[in-house]
C-alpha cells in the first residue's frame, strides 16, 4: 500500500495540545499559528491501527484489559527482533503510561534524595523536570558542540560521576534535540565508563525507529549484554506511529529485584497497573502490520530534511541543519544572527508565526538554536521555511 503523507488532517476538534491549546504553551501565539513544535505527527495513524482499534471497539465492553497479554507480548519481542536483532524476554517487558512517567518512577527509584542523576545537555526537557522535581540531584555532563555536531564528553563524563556522588544516568538514544544517532564507537566507550562504575543506565530509546537511510540505531543493551541487568530501556510505538494519545511505553527491565522495585512502585505507591483496551491493540497493530506505512514515513521525513537544508544552502540563510541522523526533529544552529533568546523567540513566533521549540529550553547549551518537528506534510516544511526566510531577510 502506498500512504498518502502529502494530506492535511483536519486536528481540530481532537483536543488536540498541539493545534487547539496552544495558547496554553504559547500565550502570544497568532491564531493561524504554524505549529510544529511539540513531538507529534500531523499524518493520520496508518490504516491498520485505526482498524485494529474499530474492531476492539465492536466487541462492546471496555473493561480492564491486562499487559501479560501474550499476543501483545508476542508482537513487541517481535518487533524488537526484527528491526534490531534484540532479544528481549518477555517477562522483561513491563508498562508505562509514557516514558516521562517512567523517568520519575526511576529517579525514585534508583536513587534517594539529594544523590547525582546525570543528563546530558541539551537534552529532552522533561530530563531535568523529572530529576529536580523528584528532589535528586541533577548533574550535566554537556555535549560538546564542535565543526557542526555534537559529541559526548566522556572524561567530563568519568569526572562527573565520580565527583558528584552519581547513582544512575538518563541517556538519550537516538538523541532529542540533536539528532544525533550515536555510533557503536561512541557507545561502547560510554558505556564502559558506567560499567566501570557500576551504574544503572536509563537508556530513552523512544525514537529509535525514526532513522534517516543509511543510518543504523544500536539499543544499548547490544553493546554489552554482560551489563544489561543494570540497563532499564524506555521504548514505545507512540512516536514511529503517532500514539502518544494512547499512553503506552514497554520500559525493558533485565534485573528481576529491579523488575519488583518497578512494581511495587508503580502498583503499591500509585495504583498503576495496566494500559487502556486501545493501547494494546493499537501497539499490537502497529508492530504486527504497520512496518511498511513506518518505513514510508520515514522515507518521507528523509525528504523533508533534505528540503531544509537544500533551502538554507539555496537561499544563503545563515541558519545550519545539525545533526539530522535520527527523530523527526530538526535542529537548527541559528547562532550566526546574534541574538539573545527573546529576541530569537520573537522573530520566531511574532515575526514569521510559527510555533517551534526554543533551543534554550532543553539546557543552556541549545541557546541560539531552534526545534522544529518535521512529521509533517512537505507543504507545512515549505511554509515554515519561507517564513523563516523573510523573518530573517536583512538580518
Amino acid at each position: 500500500m502506498k500512504y498518502n503523507f502529502d494530506n492535511i488532517v483536519d486536528r481540530s476538534g481532537t483536543d488536540s495540545m498541539k493545534w487547539e491549546h496552544i495558547s496554553m504553551f504559547y500565550p502570544k501565539a497568532q491564531d493561524d499559528v504554524l505549529s510544529m513544535w511539540v513531538a507529534d505527527m500531523d499524518f493520520a495513524c496508518a490504516p491498520q491501527i485505526l482498524d485494529a482499534i474499530k474492531q476492539r471497539t465492536d466487541r462492546q465492553i471496555l473493561g480492564y484489559s491486562h499487559s501479560s497479554n501474550e499476543q501483545f507480548l508476542d508482537a513487541v519481542q517481535g518487533w524488537f527482533s526484527r528491526r534490531f536483532n534484540w532479544t528481549v524476554d518477555k517477562e522483561s517487558i513491563v508498562y508505562a503510561p509514557g516514558i516521562v512517567p517512567a523517568l520519575g518512577f526511576l529517579a525514585n527509584i534508583l536513587a534517594e534524595e539529594g544523590e547525582g542523576i546525570l543528563i546530558q545537555r541539551p537534552v529532552y526537557y522533561p530530563f531535568t523536570r523529572m530529576i529536580e522535581k523528584n528532589n535528586r540531584k541533577l548533574v550535566n555532563n554537556p555535549l560538546r558542540y564542535q565543526n557542526g555536531d555534537w559529541f559526548m564528553d566522556l572524561d567530563d563524563l568519568e569526572n562527573k560521576i565520580v565527583s558528584e556522588n552519581v547513582k544512575a544516568i538518563f541517556f538519550c538514544s537516538p538523541h532529542n534535540p540533536t539528532g544525533r544517532v550515536w555510533t557503536v564507537t561512541e557507545l561502547e566507550g560510554f558505556l564502559s565508563i558506567c560499567k566501570r562504575h557500576n551504574l544503572w543506565v536509563v537508556s530513552d530509546e523512544i525514537h529509535f525507529d525514526l532513522i534517516r537511510k543509511g543510518i543504523k540505531h544500536t539499543p544499548l543493551e547490544l553493546i554489552d549484554p554482560s551489563y544489561k541487568h543494570r540497563i532499564i530501556t524506555c521504548t514505545a510505538p507512540s512516536k514511529s506511529f503517532n500514539l502518544a494519545g494512547v499512553q503506552l511505553s514497554n520500559i525493558v527491565i533485565n534485573d528481576e529485584e529491579m523488575r519488583n522495585n518497578w512494581h511495587e512502585f508503580m502498583h503499591g505507591r500509585f495504583g498503576l497497573g495496566d494500559p487502556n483496551a486501545f493501547a494494546l491493540v493499537a501497539c499490537q497493530a502497529a508492530y504486527n502490520e504497520a512496518e511498511s506505512w513506518l518505513n514510508q514515513v520515514n522515507e518521507y521525513i528523509d525528504g523533508n530534511f533534505n528540503f531544509i537544508r537544500e533551502f538554507i544552502n539555496e537561499n544563503n540563510l545563515k541558519m545550519r541543519l545539525v545533526g539530522g541522523e535520527g527523530t523527526y526533529l530538526a535542529w537548527i544552529d541559528m547562532r550566526a544572527y546574534n541574538l539573545t533568546d527573546e529576541q530569537l523567540t520573537e522573530l520566531v513566533l511574532e515575526k514569521a508565526n510559527i510555533a517551534l521549540d526554543d533551543g534554550y529550553i532543553f539546557g543552556e547549551e541549545g541557546t541560539g538554536f531552534q526545534r522544529i518537528n518535521v512529521a509533517c506534510p512537505r507543504s507545512r516544511v515549505v511554509q515554515c521555511m519561507n517564513s523563516l526566510k523573510a523573518a530573517f531577510s536583512g538580518l
